[in-house]
């Protein structure tokens, strides 16, 4: 038959990306099992909406410019910095389009059917990166709480671990790159 040829089918994944995805899959299944347990599967809920379009690190950055005046500009720049993270994520997602885990059973909705990379897990990361810059004791609090951010959506069944990796690794990027400019963490000018 004549016409316009087929397009070649996809090259067969690596055997590296075929490990990774079998680790990624293991992975997903020990730690949704997590959930299980009600008040793990009840923390991992609220944590998943705290954590909705980065609301809770949005809401703590601009309490945190309210009460603390010396440093106003420096935690709404990192607030904004969270967004931005947020954003990425929710952009890279649309252009990524890897699928929401479907081997496990999702204990909360999700806004979209895409998953790489959490969104949830970049302004998590965003939040802490900028919280520990501006204020050690702040990040003592943050650090711990965007890790159980990160985790909740693994053991919610809604993304695979490596998606929640590559969501705080753009987030500690986004935030680390966008504290290091002219205005450094503590909203001074250097120089």
């Amino acid at each position: 038959m004549h016409g316009v040829p087929l397009p070649a089918p996809p090259p067969p994944a690596s055997r590296t990306v075929r490990a990774v995805r079998r680790l990624d899959a293991r992975l997903l299944a020990a730690l949704h099992a997590r959930g299980d347990d009600p008040r793990a599967a009840a923390a991992a809920r609220a944590l998943s909406r705290a954590g909705e379009h980065g609301a809770l690190w949005l809401a703590a950055g601009l309490a945190a410019a309210a009460v603390d005046r010396p440093r106003r500009s420096a935690w709404l720049r990192g607030t904004a910095l969270t967004a931005a993270a947020h954003l990425t994520g929710v952009g890279v997602k649309h252009l990524v389009r890897r699928p929401r885990p479907t081997a496990v059973e999702a204990r909360v909705a999700v806004l979209g059917p895409h998953s790489f990379p959490s969104a949830h897990a970049a302004s998590s990361a965003a939040a802490a990166v900028a919280a520990a810059a501006l204020l050690p004791a702040a990040g003592t609090l943050a650090v711990p709480a965007a890790a159980a951010m990160c985790l909740s959506r693994v053991v919610a069944g809604v993304h695979y671990p490596s998606d929640v990796v590559a969501g705080a690794l753009l987030g500690a990027a986004a935030a680390g790159l966008g504290l290091r400019s002219p205005r450094g963490p503590r909203g001074r000018r250097h120089g």
